[in-house]
Formats: C-alpha cells, sequence, structure tokens
C-alpha cells in the first residue's frame, strides 16, 4: 500500500515537470530570439543622414535633457564656464560640429559665464546654423590681459557665414571699461585735457562677407568700441535686442553697418556712448523701424567722405521710433571734400525727448578746429522729414541744416515737424546753410531759411554720381 502510494506521488511529480516545462519553453526561444533581433538591428551602419560629415571632429553627444543630436553645447567640448578659465577652444570645436550639419545649434548654455579670446569663426557652414546664447559671453578682462598676438580691433567675428541666426536671451559682456579709460581714448584726462590719440579697441561683435544673418533677442553691455558691426554683408535682419553703455563710453556705437544692404532693424533698445545706429558708406535699402534710442548720440548715417573718398548711401527710413535724452536726434554728416552722394533717405514719426539736435544735417564734420571747407563734397538730396515731434534742449537749434558751400543740399521736404523747448517758453528758429527743399505742411517752429528751386551748381557737377 505504501509502496503503491510513493509511485503514485512519483508519477504525479513528473507529470507537474513535464508540464512546467512545456510552458516555458516558448518563452524562452522567443526571448532568446529576441535578444538575436536586436544585436542584428545594431550591426547595421549608421544612418548617413544623422552623421556629420567625415572629415569633421567627432560630435559631442546633446546635453543633459535633450534629445535633439544636433544641439552642441560648448559644455561638451570641455567649456567649464567658470568666468575665468579659457573656454576658446571648446566653442571653436562645437563651432566646427555645428557648421557642419543642417540646423546645427551652438549653445551656450544659462547658469554659466564663459570667457573667450578674439576668435574667428569661418564659414561656410550649412544653412540654418544657430549660435544660441542664453549664458553669459565675455572677452578677457582690459587690455593689459589681452593677449599679444590676438587682434585688438575685433573680439569675436563671423566670416563668410550664409543663413546664420545669433539669438537667445543671454548676455554678451564686452567689459569695455579698461579700454575707456586708455589716456589714448578721446575723453578728458585727469586736467581736463582731451587726448584724442589713435587707439585700438576691439569691436564686440562683427560680421564680415556674411548673408543672411539674423540677430534676435540678444542682450549686449559694455563693448570697448562698437557693439554690433556689419561689413561688406547682405539680407541682415536684427530684432528684439536690448544694448547698454554708459552715455560718456566712447566710440561704443550699437550697431554700425558698412557695405552692407538689405538691413531691417526692429524693436530694439539701444542705450549707449555714441551713434545707436550709424550707417555708413555702401549700403542702400536699410529700414530701421520701432528704436528706443538714447542716452546716446542718435541715428547717424556717416560720416561720409572722409580723406577726400567717395561715399554712397540711398534708400533708408527711420520711423515709428523714440530718441531721448541724446546729442543728436537724425543726422546725416559728412566731410569736406569727399565725393558720392546721399539720396532717398526718409525720417518718418518719430518722437524726441530733450534731444539737442533733433534734426540735423552736417556737411562740415570734422574732430579738429583746423578743418578746411573743400571744393567739393558728398551730395545730400531727396530727404523726407514727417511727423517728427517732441522737445529739444535749447543749446541747439531744433534743426540745423548746414549743407557744404561746393554742392548744396537739394530737394530736403519738411512737414508735420512740432519741436518745442524741453524747458523755458524760447523756440529757437531752425538754422540753414545752402539747404533748398520746400515746407510741406505746417511745422514748429517754421522753416522759413530753406531756399527754393534747384541750384545750377549741382547740375554741373558730377561729384553726387554713385
Amino acid at each position: 500500500m505504501v509502496s503503491q502510494t510513493s509511485f503514485l506521488l512519483f508519477y504525479f511529480i513528473i507529470i507537474i515537470i513535464i508540464i512546467i516545462v512545456a510552458l516555458i519553453m516558448p518563452e524562452g526561444h522567443a526571448r532568446h530570439h529576441h535578444h538575436h533581433h536586436l544585436h542584428h538591428r545594431h550591426s547595421h551602419p549608421a544612418s548617413q543622414i544623422s552623421a556629420p560629415p567625415e572629415a569633421s571632429p567627432p560630435a559631442a553627444p546633446p546635453p543633459s535633457g535633450s534629445d535633439d543630436w544636433r544641439v552642441y553645447d560648448v559644455r561638451m567640448f570641455g567649456a567649464i564656464g567658470d568666468g575665468a578659465t579659457d573656454d576658446t577652444d571648446a566653442f571653436m570645436n562645437a563651432w566646427e560640429n555645428a557648421c557642419q550639419i543642417d540646423s546645427g545649434v551652438l549653445l551656450v548654455p544659462y547658469g554659466y559665464t564663459f570667457m573667450i579670446q578674439s576668435t574667428i569663426f569661418t564659414g561656410p557652414c550649412q544653412n540654418g546654423l544657430v549660435f544660441k546664447v542664453d549664458g553669459t559671453i565675455m572677452p578677457p578682462e582690459g587690455p593689459e590681459v589681452w593677449p599679444t598676438d590676438y587682434s585688438r580691433r575685433q573680439w569675436l567675428v563671423f566670416y563668410r557665414v550664409n543663413e546664420m541666426a545669433l539669438r537667445g536671451h543671454g548676455l554678451i559682456d564686452g567689459r569695455g571699461q579698461p579700454w575707456w579709460d586708455l589716456p589714448c581714448k578721446p575723453h578728458k584726462a585727469r586736467y581736463g585735457r582731451i587726448v584724442q590719440e589713435p587707439c585700438d579697441s576691439p569691436v564686440a561683435i562683427r560680421f564680415f562677407m556674411s548673408n543672411n544673418i539674423r540677430v534676435e533677442g540678444i542682450r549686449m553691455k559694455n563693448s570697448p568700441q562698437f557693439h554690433f558691426r556689419f561689413d561688406g554683408c547682405q539680407n541682415v535682419h536684427i530684432q528684439s535686442i536690448y544694448i547698454t553703455a554708459p552715455p560718456l563710453s566712447p566710440n561704443t556705437d550699437g550697431i554700425h553697418i558698412e557695405n552692407t544692404n538689405n538691413v531691417e532693424i526692429y524693436n530694439s533698445v539701444i542705450s549707449n556712448g555714441d551713434d545707436c545706429v550709424s550707417i555708413g558708406s555702401g549700403c542702400y535699402d536699410v529700414d530701421i523701424r520701432n528704436i528706443t534710442c538714447g542716452p546716446s548720440h542718435g541715428i547717424s548715417i556717416g560720416s561720409l567722405g572722409k580723406h577726400n573718398s567717395r561715399a554712397c548711401a540711398s534708400n533708408i527710413t527711420v520711423r515709428d521710433s523714440v530718441i531721448k535724452n541724446s546729442d543728436n536726434g537724425v543726422r546725416i554728416k559728412t566731410w569736406q571734400g569727399g565725393s558720392g552722394a546721399v539720396s532717398g533717405v526718409t525720417f518718418r514719426k518719430i518722437h524726441m525727448e530733450n534731444v539737442r539736435n533733433p534734426i540735423i544735417i552736417d556737411q562740415f564734420y570734422c574732430l579738429t578746429k583746423d578743418c578746411s571747407n573743400g571744393t567739393s563734397a558728398v551730395q545730400v538730396s531727396d530727404i523726407e522729414y514727417s511727423d517728427i515731434k517732441g522737445t529739444y534742449d535749447i543749446r541747439s537749434p531744433p534743426m540745423r541744416l548746414a549743407c557744404s558751400d561746393a554742392v548744396p543740399c537739394t530737394n530736403i521736404t519738411i512737414g508735420d515737424v512740432e519741436l518745442l523747448p524741453s524747458r523755458g517758453a524760447l523756440v529757437l528758429d531752425p538754422f540753414c546753410w545752402n539747404a533748398y527743399g520746400e515746407m510741406h505742411a505746417l511745422t514748429i517752429p517754421p522753416v522759413a531759411c530753406l531756399l527754393q528751386g534747384f541750384p545750377r551748381s549741382v547740375l554741373e557737377n558730377d561729384v553726387g554720381i554713385c
């Protein structure tokens, strides 16, 4: 009886084991097949679409929290971001990677401060490149620590770059104070003497021979010299940027353009020690809109024609803007002895607040007292001032149109201008010299000094040919 019971128990256990083995074998086989499938998938070659070109350095992984393989965080290339370590090489390596793929992004992350030396970021790059500044970038602190083998005329240069955007919500800090304090700068020295010797200081951001450029959202402060400079560029769009420097900081123009066309500067705030926007020779098709400017030296075309050079600028519009607490409002300035032309300029819907020279044409521009009159000049013609209102500083007249003796200004039109003194009741008369044009609507004060007609001397002179 006992032996029979043991046999049945043994038989029952054998049956249970067979059933368990039968149940688990398919799952085990499937798992083994799945592992083989994964191994086989990873053995495929990498996608030729997502891989960078073979000649490029190995790409860094995307930053933490991002699954976009196109983002090249400078920290992944060794940047420290402590404000003291030289992070130049890391930026250059990140640039080389981002430059070589479509829509690559060089990321300057939020919460870090990166110090980089004078650097040239060279193209051409693939389309859609973004230099995204969410953190802070700054140069070495002043001329004493500037490397002797690095250019003292420029800091960050973008050369031959097309289809690029410089954007972000970060800060570019030029650390300009030590440069402004150099004795060769045009500022008052210890005993009140003004020193005006030539002196090299770096432009903060320069775009050179680059096309289809966008600058958006960037904050910049205290450049040693110009904050932005565009040379030989086409199709430049600047929007929603903020530039600030002290009112007495020398040569700290906000945006300077030279030999650059199809430019849009919109919705920005600029406060500095020189021109908010300065437009040099070779510029045309420029549209400036909704700019808050000042304290500053205003918005200027020029200076043009220095050293008897030929200078041309045309089709320029400044509109819907505010200029406040500035030495000048809207200005055209040329040197004696030059040639060429400024034409097709419109200043419209501009509000002035306590501006010393709200409307000014100065064809006797000179930085010393020994400039002599020339027998030629840059011709100024087809200039419109309309809907310009606000207050002026009574130390200067509200309008000053000082045109060349040799080449008068022609076709100046003024209408709907209302400029009152910021303090007191004195309304100064406008000043005109050799300026031809007419009023199209009532102005305050009236511009009775404009000459009528068209001067014969301009018809007989070819200096205005561009």
